[in-house]
């Protein structure tokens, strides 16, 4: 490893500390009494947040709670009493969008994880939990702000977000470790 790549990975994970400092716990801890009380949670994201939020539907499944991921067959019809979990960091992606009227219409809670809190998306959630960081809408020119191309940072703050989301959740529900791992695949 050379100085530069051990330089790098100091600012890269300094960059992340410094967005998720900026996340307002008291919405994560809202968000997560959300997810806990919902009939049902549907979850969506598009590109390499789709691939945050798959994996956070996973451990919401380890945790016992009742998750689908937008695209999937078993997908279940939302309602009154669910929650649909959206990420758009950018706010303004138009599938997001239209899925979050869809959600709306059908009386489901829009929870939604963005990086722009006017944005569109934003207006239109019912509750938006802001991730101040870089995005791929953003990382060009005098706005780029990170060391990590395009939407990498929003993505990489996605993923330890969702951890920590994970961790009070196994609390408020009171899962177990043994509980989480005896509802892991057995297919792989």
């Amino acid at each position: 490893m050379t100085n530069a790549g051990t330089n790098l990975f100091g600012i890269a994970l300094g960059e992340l500390g410094s967005v998720l400092a900026r996340v307002d716990e008291s919405r994560v801890d809202a968000a997560c009494a959300m997810l806990a009380g919902a009939n049902k949670i549907v979850v969506y994201g598009c590109g390499r947040e789709a691939l945050q939020i798959k994996g956070f539907a996973m451990r919401l499944y380890h945790l016992g709670l009742p998750v689908s991921v937008v695209g999937d067959m078993t997908t279940p019809p939302l309602g009154v009493g669910d929650v649909f979990l959206v990420s758009s960091g950018p706010g303004e992606t138009s599938t997001v969008l239209t899925l979050m009227r869809v959600a709306r219409e059908a009386g489901a809670t829009v929870l939604l994880l963005t990086a722009q809190g006017e944005s569109s998306a934003a207006r239109l959630a019912d509750f938006a939990l802001l991730v101040p960081a870089q995005t791929m809408a953003d990382d060009q020119g005098p706005e780029k702000t990170s060391v990590l191309p395009m939407g990498s940072l929003f993505e990489g703050a996605l993923f330890v977000l969702f951890e920590v989301m994970v961790l009070k959740l196994k609390a408020i529900t009171g899962a177990t470790s043994e509980a989480m791992r005896a509802r892991h695949t057995n297919m792989e």
